[in-house]
């Protein structure tokens, strides 16, 4: 039976994208965002020629828009008597989907404007054609603008479809071409070349002390780890003896390694994890790929390997599904979440991608929130990675957050630097931000300490999101305000071991120096290493409460804040005075001593203009999973 919810406003409100809408000529209606931010007349190149290849996608609205956003709040919410109670996949569909009606009103109104339909499904139609027919269509005007150093197209104003239409269209994708997409097909490239470690390492933080190196912050520090492992993260997490069996966790990547299987299997071998019992492990892959050189689809296989690897060491008996994109570009990945949502291929969804927010167009924050929450009414959860840039003003000059995990409907997560000591114990963690000093030529100091910004966790207020309900009362109005008198809202969410230098084993086929294939380890970080972690945690809580899905997590994650289930982390964590760091060596090629060893310190702790403190921060969120955290879900 399908739940009957109410229509909820207010205290279930959450945040969406604004974005402004032209008015429509007469008998029409705008759609949001089409005309980007940087289409400005300073940029105006001119017209776009007439009979210049245009393809689109026209999203499609589904029955009951607002219905799906109230009821995939009430179902997520642990203080309403909603919750927990998902539909299926089907009774999603037939509740909230488009109805073939309006799949076909779209495809007979693209055709007749002179447009070639070639994609007609329950999610999006697809057409091409000349620039003047898709003018006409979409009642706009294509023009070229500078962007960047490039030019690229889009219309000058928001573009429009009839109002007979207007329930059945949610946006439309492709009438601005940036960045350029190529549309031939291309097989996959060999593996990247091998990278390895250099050693001294510490098998465990603090194990081997750098007592030769130079000091730093007035005393020596240890050399970096090697790399966790599975057993030291599911320690340091509160795993306990949950090993999240019967829940299914879903990775969405571009591309495909060819070498998964093997190179998983051998790594759960030599680092302790449990074997894969057979049909554990499955993949969902495109029948073609493209834009393998433009998007560097062989470096795709580590974000593969990382993200396979790590939800297995976390939650070794958790299912996994492998959803593949064919290319790392918007269309393709949302094709891969919704194969997830469409089929209800798994409870938990990790995705370690995304870009800055100021690269995403409104159009298309509203074809990733439809699919976030058809899957939050299935009562399944997505987690993104918040970025490695900190603030993205080193890498992009403007103080912004990354998308998709700006979105109100998924959860953001954050990176640490993770200190795991003896026998497995947890010590401590820093918000994950690194400066980086070498040593200098004669061994005595290091160069410049304590040197540049390098990377750091993803976080900060976003210019487009109004504040979801479940962060009220708990971010801080100095962050849900940095923008302007509007709360706003502000990520990570929940965080877990980001830093490289800190970071997690990883085994993986790669390309040695003979040229020959061959598998190897080595240590590695980023949120893209938090964002599965924190889905095989999920994982864990989900077989704590005997398996029944949490689904879409913000409220309930923001419901334990201030808990025991929580690590409260801070950039100081032995004290306000005490700054932290580690001693790494790497080799200068990448993979072996031939051309000399670099040396260098890396700070703790130190995440550009962002800070981790007491209570919720843009570094770490509401911190990281502690003992209770797991055991929260326990009985519920």
């Amino acid at each position: 039976m399908v739940a009957t919810l109410p229509l909820l406003a207010g205290a279930l409100a959450l945040g969406i994208p604004d974005a402004g809408a032209d008015s429509a000529p007469g008998g029409r209606d705008a759609l949001q965002g089409t005309k980007p931010a940087w289409a400005t007349a300073s940029a105006d190149q001119g017209a776009t020629a007439d009979g210049a290849k245009v393809t689109v996608r026209v999203h499609l609205a589904g029955r009951d828009a607002k219905g799906l956003a109230a009821y995939a709040a009430a179902v997520s919410d642990p203080h309403s008597p909603s919750y927990g109670k998902y539909l299926s996949a089907a009774q999603a569909q037939a509740r909230f989907g488009a109805t073939q009606s309006q799949i076909d009103q779209v495809s007979r109104w693209l055709e007749t404007s002179g447009l070639t339909v070639t994609g007609a499904g329950r999610h999006y139609v697809s057409a091409t054609g000349e620039a003047a027919r898709a003018e006409k269509a979409f009642s706009t005007q294509l023009r070229n603008y500078r962007k960047g150093g490039h030019t690229y197209r889009a219309p000058s104003t928001n573009a429009s479809v009839p109002a007979a239409l207007s329930e059945a269209v949610l946006a439309v994708s492709g009438l601005d071409n940036a960045p350029h997409q190529s549309s031939h097909d291309e097989v996959l490239p060999p593996p990247d070349a091998v990278f390895r470690n250099s050693g001294p390492f510490s098998t465990y933080f603090g194990s081997r002390t750098a007592s030769a190196l130079p000091s730093a912050y007035g005393a020596k520090v240890p050399y970096a780890i090697k790399g966790y492992t599975g057993k030291q993260l599911r320690a340091a997490y509160g795993a306990g003896d949950f090993t999240g069996k019967g829940v299914t966790v879903a990775i969405t990547d571009a591309y495909a390694s060819p070498t998964i299987a093997k190179d998983a299997a051998e790594y759960a071998k030599r680092n302790g994890d449990a074997p894969y019992r057979r049909g554990q492990f499955s993949q969902v892959l495109p029948d073609d790929y493209t834009k393998t050189e433009e998007c560097g689809a062989s470096g795709w296989y580590g974000e593969e390997t990382l993200d396979v690897e790590a939800v297995h060491a976390v939650a070794p008996d958790a299912g996994i599904v492998y959803v593949g994109g064919a290319s790392c570009y918007d269309d393709d990945l949302l094709d891969s979440l919704n194969k997830v949502v469409d089929s209800r291929l798994a409870d938990i969804v990790s995705n370690s991608w995304g870009d800055i927010e100021a690269n995403q167009t409104p159009d298309l924050a509203l074809a990733y929130d439809q699919v976030f929450k058809m899957g939050a009414v299935e009562g399944i959860g997505f987690y993104f990675s918040s970025g490695d840039d900190g603030d993205n003003v080193a890498s992009t000059g403007t103080k912004q957050i990354d998308v998709p995990s700006n979105s109100a409907w998924v959860t953001s997560v954050g990176g640490t630097s993770l200190a795991v000591g003896r026998n497995n114990a947890y010590q401590w963690e820093t918000g994950w931000g690194t400066l980086n000093a070498p040593l200098s030529a004669d061994g005595t100091s290091w160069t410049g300490f304590p040197g540049p910004y390098t990377s750091g966790a993803g976080g900060g207020t976003s210019s487009t999101v109004k504040q979801p309900f479940y962060q009220r009362g708990v971010v801080p109005d100095s962050l849900a305000k940095a923008n302007g008198r509007t709360p706003m809202r502000t990520a990570p969410d929940i965080a877990a071991v980001a830093d490289p230098n800190t970071g997690f084993l990883v085994g993986q086929t790669q390309t040695l120096p003979d040229g020959s294939l061959g598998y190897d380890e080595y240590r590695i970080g980023g949120t893209s290493l938090a964002a599965p972690v924190i889905a095989g945690v999920q994982a864990l809580a989900q077989q704590a409460q005997h398996g029944r899905p949490i689904g879409f997590a913000n409220p309930a994650v923001y419901a334990r804040y201030h808990t025991k289930a929580y690590h409260d982390v801070t950039d100081h964590p032995l004290g306000v005075d005490r700054d932290l760091a580690v001693a790494r060596v790497d080799f200068v090629n990448g993979y072996d001593a031939t051309d000399g060893l670099r040396t260098s310190v890396r700070s703790l702790g130190k995440d550009a203009s962002l800070s981790a403190v007491r209570g919720y921060d843009d570094v770490t969120g509401v911190g990281t999973p502690a003992s209770g955290y797991v055991n929260s879900y326990r009985g519920r």
